[in-house]
């Protein structure tokens, strides 16, 4: 059978496509190597992960904040099993949730290996060895990512004892203590998890701050929150070991800019270095399909590869590693495949940190537009500052506006504090249509929210907030 369009990858990339294309009236077939559709996000990364930070921040919360607003109910048990059975529930319910999509819009989804064989013709090999050739009139590669691992040091991951993200969501009992190596999202994400529920958690960072690449200011005050809630952190320092010993492993390390060597010993060491794009086995360098010095795709500004027909989406091409980067670039891809006019904006592309408290931001950094030459103004708000985050215990963080200084046009958006995740799309939207911190700060928010410190900020970026 011939399609209009076969998506090699199943994750929110590539079902994403899938559905819109045929939403538009496109033949499509989606090749998955899992026994189960939505990639790395839906089966072993952002939704099971949110199920037990969830999980446990309510854990973490009825042994310490619950009791100071007049709820008394002891000491909490743990039953990691059941959290954990709640994870497994959740991620069950998602991906048969892309079934169902599958089905409702008449999807072909076809479970194997998928390998691009040139121009129009895809092979996909299922369990048993058994090959068939597809032909597609499009492909789209939307493979995804892998663990990076740590970079000229070999280490051995037996998701156990030394862990990626996988085995970091599925560890059978809390480590009494825990090393991180990477302080990015994935390890402060994961990290939380296991502190919340008992673990000492030690995070081991090869740069000088945390979510490198986020705003400075930002990055600083949420360290502070994190070590006050017991991480230890290790910055500037390179990794040079990782092994097992005893029950457990160690860590080596020495300082970025000279010194001595230095080992930390941990029940679990999570590996949480980044992700490399996805691409070994595709049969790409055999099809022609061109790739960057960082083994990403590369793809022009409409998601073309340099073989005619094949397009590339998500993880696997440049840009921040974002499902929701990735499901719009899906969409985009699908509307130019149907001869329409896709795009994405990726000047206003949220990022959020799902810790307690949340960190949030979208748009540019300080340092981006200070490196960049433009001239800016900043509006700031803390959450101390606000009744309802008064009302909720939740008064840690603050909100964050850059703004052109000549224009007043928002350039980007930065909030730490209780539920930042949600707050930042009212920023988004702003910036979508190229508002002013004035439009944001006359525009009427309900009260009592925690919205409002974002409109507060907002009125503080071009004149000066009410409550402050």
């Amino acid at each position: 059978m011939a399609y209009d369009l076969i998506i090699i990858g199943s994750g929110p990339g590539g079902y994403v496509c899938a559905v819109k294309a045929a939403q538009l009236g496109l033949k499509v077939a989606v090749i998955e190597k899992r026994a189960t559709y939505g990639g790395t996000c839906l089966n072993i990364g952002c939704i099971p992960s949110k199920a037990l930070l969830h999980a446990s921040e309510v854990f973490h919360q009825t042994g310490h904040s619950i009791a100071e607003l007049g709820v008394d109910v002891g000491k909490p048990t743990l039953n990691l099993e059941k959290m954990m059975a709640h994870k497994d529930a959740t991620v069950k319910s998602n991906v048969e949730g892309v079934s169902f999509l599958f089905k409702k819009n008449k999807i072909d989804g076809i479970q194997g290996t998928g390998k691009v064989l040139g121009e129009g013709k895809v092979s996909v090999t299922n369990d048993k060895g058994e090959e068939q050739v597809l032909e597609a009139k499009n492909i789209v590669i939307a493979t995804g990512s892998d663990v990076a691992g740590i970079p000229g040091v070999q280490v051995e991951i037996d998701e156990k004892v030394i862990v990626s993200s996988t085995g970091g969501i599925a560890l059978e009992k809390v480590p009494a203590t825990m090393v991180v190596v990477g302080g990015g999202v994935i390890g402060l994400e994961l990290g939380s998890v296991w502190q919340r529920l008992g673990a000492k958690v030690t995070v081991v960072e090869y740069l000088d701050t945390i979510l490198g690449g986020m705003d400075a200011e930002v990055s600083k005050q949420f360290q502070r929150m994190l070590a006050k809630q017991g991480f230890d952190f290790k910055l500037g320092a390179k990794v040079t070991g990782v092994e097992k010993s005893g029950s457990g492993a160690k860590v080596t390390f020495e300082p970025v800019k000279g010194g001595d060597a230095a080992t930390i010993d941990a029940d679990v060491v999570l590996i949480a270095t980044g992700r490399k794009p996805f691409t070994e086995g595709l049969g790409l360098a055999e099809a022609g399909v061109a790739l960057d010095p960082r083994g990403r795709v590369e793809i022009d500004g409409h998601f073309r590869t340099n073989v005619p027909g094949i397009y590339a989406l998500g993880d696997v091409v440049r840009g921040p590693m974002l499902a929701h980067k990735a499901e719009d670039e899906g969409v985009a891809v699908a509307e130019i495949i149907a001869g329409q006019a896709g795009h994405v904006n990726y000047d206003v592309i949220p990022g959020v940190v799902y810790t307690q408290p949340e960190v949030a931001s979208v748009g540019k950094t300080e340092e981006e537009l200070k490196a960049a030459g433009v001239a800016y103004k900043v509006g700031k708000f803390p959450f101390t500052a606000n009744g309802r985050a008064r009302a909720m215990l939740a008064t840690d963080g603050f909100v964050k506006i850059l703004a052109d200084k000549e224009t007043d046009r928002v350039l980007g958006g930065h909030i730490v504090g209780f539920g930042a995740g949600e707050m930042i799309h009212e920023i988004a939207v702003l910036m979508e249509f190229g508002g002013s911190s004035e439009d944001l700060g006359r525009t009427c928010h309900a009260h009592p929210t925690m919205s409002e410190a974002v409109k507060e900020a907002a009125l503080a970026t071009f004149f000066k907030p009410i409550h402050m």
